[in-house]
């Protein structure tokens, strides 16, 4: 088997925008294994993997999977209402924990995940075909950051302004392994995936075969 070519030493820490942080290579090959593994089993359901059906009837080319709370266009639920009406998972302590760890590393301040505890997680899957346009992230009744993961395929993940889909932008190129926070002033920015990389994530190292699979935490706000 050809080995998996080495990447440039890459930083351990940028900041991109007050508030919007990467993390290259923050997940361990063994933390990437266990999330595949993880994901495997949340897409089975009780609510399983599947395609998000936007209000005008078309259909979003990511696939998800979601923890702790629904969501479809453009509110939470406890229960996917628009599919089997069944109750969706629980978000697992060690996930919201690891968040936590991603929120103190990216801010460098050890308080910050005290008191950060998610109650959602969106589980996204692409293929080499997907795309995610630009979008904000604010269905949430809360101002807490947002934690994302990335595993498999390289892509870009384009980081917009908080008044439109328009530029000023900045292109990010996510690898396997990062992790990206978006917070504070930055927490509500137009953002979206316009291009993966087929085939250039480590895939027989983290038992993924093919695609990227993006994990994002969220703090919803909500009760109940």
């Amino acid at each position: 088997m050809i080995p998996f070519p080495e990447e440039p030493a890459r930083p351990r820490r940028v900041e991109i925008a007050p508030g919007a942080v990467h993390l290259p290579g923050w997940l361990t090959f063994d933390q990437q294994r266990q999330l595949v593994r993880a994901c495997r089993e949340w897409a089975r359901g009780p609510v399983p993997m599947r395609h998000t059906r936007l209000p005008g009837g078309g259909v979003m080319s990511i696939q998800t999977v979601h923890l702790g709370w629904y969501w479809r266009p453009y509110h939470y639920s406890r229960t996917a209402d628009d599919h089997n009406g069944a109750r969706v998972a629980e978000l697992p302590e060690w996930l919201a924990d690891l968040g936590g760890s991603v929120l103190a590393d990216a801010y460098q301040d050890p308080d910050a995940a005290a008191g950060y505890r998610p109650d959602v997680a969106l589980v996204n899957f692409y293929d080499h075909a997907a795309k995610l346009g630009m979008h904000q992230d604010k269905e949430e009744r809360s101002s807490a950051p947002v934690v994302s993961l990335s595993i498999g395929d390289r892509c870009v993940f384009r980081v917009g302004n908080t008044q439109n889909r328009n530029r000023p932008w900045t292109d990010v190129e996510l690898a396997s392994g990062d992790a990206f926070v978006f917070g504070g002033p930055s927490r509500f920015v137009y953002h979206g995936v316009p291009k993966l990389y087929p085939d250039s994530g480590p895939h027989d190292e983290i038992g993924l075969a093919e695609g990227r699979l993006n994990l994002t935490l969220r703090v919803t706000g909500l009760a109940g």
